[in-house]
């Protein structure tokens, strides 16, 4: 497997090992005190903050989400975002190698980057994570409108890498339908059995035994596409048509289609590597969700935050009541604010006040 090599790897490796570990204060208590322990915002150093953590957490963190500085060559409000590419990667390396620490067996890390450092992040987490516990690479869309002043090209998402302390233990749960998928149901010849999506009666490939003439109401007679077969038996097919459920066109003559109906569908989706906006908010959704908090507290909203809806989504898809989420680079806090309200345990990490 190839490696990233840059100036001061070595002590970016050894920085790991060399940091000491912290003894954590408690400064104050907020809510029911019997559960106060259960969830912590901690203030410093995110590298001392998660080596304090390992004696105590170390495999018991469900989902890790981080939005760490992106290295844009850019300075906000509230932090530099200005780092030469060597220091932003021995910026990185310790704290994922600690971040690993905490996950769980079956734990799964997101991590929030654009196209300035993704590619050498997705080899610096090859090398920390192990390149089998890549999972996927999600395209969030940023963005709803372009840029006509950029320079080239004008950005539209952001990069969410996810991998798994053991990529095999990452289970990730099914979507809810939503009133997208319900409307590609239709009921095309009223079949008293409602709404149906149309199916190709075909498959990849070629078998001897799925490959036969089918003879259609109008009576044309349909061979499989080419390198392609028939999804069932002969026999299978003629119950098929005996029940309804094989759809000609409305003409009778066309390609063969099986009718999947939504009252025997699942309706739940698997999650695809593509966010857009309308599922999962977009960056103006997050400044006025960030404006509107600060709006009585007299303090400026952070800069770069990420919206409520793409915690939720990742929180959604990831855990379960009760895990335990943990954020480094808490930043504005949208994570733990999802999670408080999702009624997960959560840690949050910022350096900031």
């Amino acid at each position: 497997m190839p490696f990233l090599d840059w100036v001061n790897k070595n002590q970016a490796k050894e920085a790991t090992h060399e940091v000491p570990y912290h003894l954590l204060n408690l400064e104050q208590a907020f809510g029911d005190q019997r559960d106060a322990g259960r969830n912590m915002l901690i203030q410093g150093d995110n590298l001392l903050a998660l080596k304090a953590l390992v004696p105590f957490y170390a495999g018991q963190v469900k989902c890790i989400f981080i939005d760490p500085p992106y290295n844009t060559k850019s300075a906000f409000e509230h932090y530099d975002d200005n780092l030469e590419h060597s220091q932003w990667l021995s910026m990185m390396y310790p704290r994922l190698v600690l971040l690993r620490e905490l996950l769980a067996e079956d734990g799964s890390i997101w991590v929030t980057i654009d196209d300035n450092e993704a590619h050498y992040l997705k080899v610096l987490m090859d090398e920390v994570f192990g390149r089998k516990n890549f999972v996927s690479s999600f395209a969030w869309q940023k963005t709803l409108t372009r840029r006509n002043d950029a320079k080239v090209v004008s950005a539209a998402h952001d990069h969410i890498l996810l991998y798994g302390r053991s990529a095999d233990s990452v289970k990730l749960k099914r979507l809810e339908a939503d009133a997208r998928q319900r409307a590609t149901y239709t009921n095309r010849d009223n079949d008293p059995r409602g709404d149906w999506l149309a199916i190709p009666f075909h498959a990849p490939n070629i078998r001897a035994n799925l490959t036969y003439p089918i003879t259609t109401p109008g009576g044309r007679v349909l061979m499989p596409p080419p390198g392609r077969h028939w999804s069932t038996t002969r026999e299978k097919f003629e119950e098929l048509v005996a029940d309804n459920r094989i759809y000609f066109g409305r003409d009778g003559n066309g390609m063969a289609q099986r009718k999947k109906f939504w009252s025997e569908a699942e309706v739940t989706l698997v999650p695809w590597t593509w966010w857009p906006y309308d599922e999962t908010g977009e960056n103006r959704e997050a400044t006025r969700e960030a404006k509107e908090l600060a709006r009585d507290s007299g303090v400026s909203p952070f800069s770069t935050p990420k919206p409520e809806r793409l915690l939720k989504r990742i929180l959604e898809l990831a855990t379960d009541k009760g895990d335990l989420i943990l954020d480094s680079y808490l930043g504005s806090g949208t994570t733990v604010a999802v999670a408080h309200k999702m009624e997960r345990r959560y840690i949050g990490i910022e350096m900031l006040e």
